[in-house]
């Protein structure tokens, strides 16, 4: 087993030789996958200090820590620890899943059987005989990564992505299968469909599937594809939690939302401890505004502010309220007058704050005393759009929404100049006018879990060029365009975990900068990873912003996180 970094703040422990680099030519191993899962099972149970999360994946464990708490060597000696001593690998639960297969449930099926050289009846038949092992848990709240498919029917993903994927789709991609959980986007063959709830956040456990269990399809007509599993170790889906308590200390203060903005979200620090179940962690694009707005106010720093991208909100508060607005700077207007940002600001019952135009940065924050009180979700109220998680309902703000917040408790000033956020997030790495009208920055990175994988040649590439945001990018990712284009590695790649800050390259060679919204695993390998003190920086570019890289240590990473640190703290 080899131990590896990955950027300042996860270790990953590869499990077996065989999986020392994920990419070309890489077999699904049930006896690896299983002594992952045991293994992460193992590092859970130690509930060591500073570990955020544990994932495991086919042929790897990622645990995720915070490295100004968690020491790295300290850490990756546990796991070396645990690595070495006997697993003990729990037997998995036998899961019977109801499938209509072909027609409006299947409509690749016969492109399918084409592929394969067989009819559809054929593929059917094929693919519900086997019984699937459920190696992991990823790209959407609850998704099951199954294997292995039938060697004829494993044909490759559809060539274009579908932009809607109905909840409850089973697929097909090479050698695996798996069940879409709720609508998305997809480029698996879709040749069946079950309407069994595979995620529910209030249920215990959440989601349907675990890594280890084993999966039989079932044929089935389309009116009795539903109700509830058959699971031989008499699993029940009927253990549901309490709903959350909606009533809130303070709740009577509130804010009505007029206009929604171009998107703006409620978010806190993030959804961390459930990656394994496919959970993504959301939480701010800019962590350090965030912070800084919720102390400008009194908060805690995990209290939820709004996050608004490039066109404010229009809100009213309905009773006396403390604010404070941070982050990039969208003209905010209280009242028809210019609002000082970074500083606290008393709106009276009925006080509106709009905001103009863009001046600089993307994103600004709105934080209240006492927070945005939204029900938590899996302990946070951070939104993930695509999940349906959080905030309200899962979604973005709508006109006519009214936002419950918590108890007050400013604690005003003193507050810092309002250059402070930038001036921690690294404002000396900005590019100058040579960037062009809009701006950009310059980011530091880390090698990425799959670098060894690249031509040596790549990682210079990456710091000779300069880039620019598409318009295709948003909370999930940056797409990058302009510079050269990255020769990425030969094959297919096992999908794997990815990384906040992950530079990932498709095989366009043009690449993907992931951000908070990521999901939890993915099938692109990652070259980079910008450092969390950076990530800030990232988070205030928009489309047509310019964006350079350059190498650092991990050492210089861990410095500028701790003087990041430092001077937030100094605010207490």
């Amino acid at each position: 087993m080899r131990i590896r970094e990955v950027g300042e703040s996860a270790l990953v422990l590869d499990v077996g030789a065989t999986y020392a680099s994920p990419l070309r030519g890489a077999v699904v191993d049930a006896g690896i996958n299983a002594r992952a899962v045991a293994l992460a099972d193992t590092i859970r149970a130690r509930r060591i200090a500073g570990v955020r999360d544990v994932v495991s994946t086919f042929h790897s464990v990622t645990v995720f820590f915070e490295p100004l708490v968690a020491d790295a060597a300290a850490l990756a000696s546990a796991l070396r620890e645990a690595s070495v001593a006997p697993p003990t690998i729990p037997s998995g639960r036998l899961i019977e899943v109801p499938v209509t297969y072909g027609g409006k449930a299947g409509p690749d099926l016969a492109d399918v059987a084409a592929l394969a050289g067989c009819t559809p009846a054929e593929v059917i038949e094929r693919h519900a005989a086997r019984t699937y092992r459920v190696y992991m848990l990823g790209f959407l709240p609850g998704y099951p990564y199954m294997a292995i498919v039938d060697e004829q029917i494993a044909v490759p993903r559809r060539a274009t992505p579908r932009v809607r994927v109905p909840a409850g789709s089973v697929a097909i991609a090479g050698r695996q299968t798996g069940i879409y959980p709720r609508e998305s986007p997809g480029g698996w063959q879709i040749i069946g469909r079950t309407n069994l709830t595979l995620f529910d956040a209030e249920a215990e456990p959440p989601a349907l599937f675990a890594p280890g269990d084993e999966v039989r399809f079932v044929p089935v007509d389309a009116d009795v594809a539903s109700g509830s599993p058959d699971v031989a170790s008499g699993f029940s889906r009927t253990d549901v939690r309490p709903k959350a308590d909606t009533t809130y200390e303070g709740a009577i203060r509130t804010i009505t939302v007029l206009q929604p903005g171009l998107l703006t979200t409620i978010q806190d620090e993030g959804r961390w401890g459930y990656q394994g179940l496919g959970v993504p962690v959301a939480g701010p694009m800019d962590p350090v505004a965030h912070r800084l707005a919720n102390a400008l106010v009194g908060n805690p720093r995990e209290a939820a502010t709004l996050e608004a991208t490039l066109i404010g909100p229009e809100l009213r508060f309905d009773q006396d309220t403390w604010i404070v607005v941070t982050g990039g700077d969208l003209q905010p207007a209280l009242d028809g007058r210019d609002a000082p940002m970074y500083a606290p600001l008393h709106c009276r019952a009925g006080s509106v704050l709009r905001f103009g135009s863009r001046r600089s940065g993307a994103r600004a924050y709105i934080a209240v005393d006492g927070g945005i009180a939204v029900p938590p979700v899996l302990g946070s109220r951070a939104t993930h759009v695509l999940s349906g998680l959080g905030g309200i309902d899962g979604r973005a703000l709508r006109a006519g929404d009214r936002l419950p917040m918590g108890r007050p408790g400013l604690k005003a000033g003193p507050y810092p100049r309002p250059d402070f956020a930038r001036a921690i997030a690294g404002a000396d790495r900005q590019l100058g006018p040579q960037a062009g009208p809009a701006g950009g920055v310059r980011l530091r990175i880390l090698p990425g879990p799959q670098a060894d994988s690249f031509d040596p040649t790549a990682f210079d590439l990456l710091q000779q060029c300069r880039y620019t945001i598409s318009p295709q990018s948003d909370r999930m990712g940056y797409r990058l365009t302009g510079g050269v284009r990255l020769p990425a590695p030969a094959g297919e790649m096992i999908s794997d975990v990815v990384f906040s800050g992950a530079l990932q390259v498709p095989p366009s060679g043009e690449p993907i900068l992931l951000m908070a919204d990521r999901q939890t695993t993915g099938g692109y390998p990652q070259i980079a990873l910008v450092i969390a003190a950076d990530l800030p920086l990232a988070a205030q570019l928009a489309p047509g912003d310019c964006v350079e890289f350059e190498v650092c240590s991990r050492s210089e990473a861990i410095e500028a996180l701790r003087a990041q640190e430092g001077q937030l703290g100094a605010l207490r």
